[in-house]
């Protein structure tokens, strides 16, 4: 019973200190359109045409 009250204590404080992260203004987890990822929607939102319009001038292609 004391390994059980022990590992749920942890958890609470695990999670109280996620909790305080959240609430001071961490930044939100973010999708695959809003991160630099593969963007997997059928339409491009707004941050990921920015993103890739910013690595598009960053490294031109060179043609051959």
């Amino acid at each position: 019973m004391g390994y059980f009250l022990a590992t749920f204590l942890f958890m609470l404080i695990v999670i109280a200190i996620m909790a305080i992260g959240v609430i001071f203004g961490r930044n939100a987890i973010k999708g695959s359109c809003g991160g630099t990822g593969n963007c997997i929607c059928t339409e491009k939102c707004d941050k990921r045409k920015k993103f890739e319009a910013e690595q598009a001038q960053a490294a031109p292609i060179e043609h051959s």
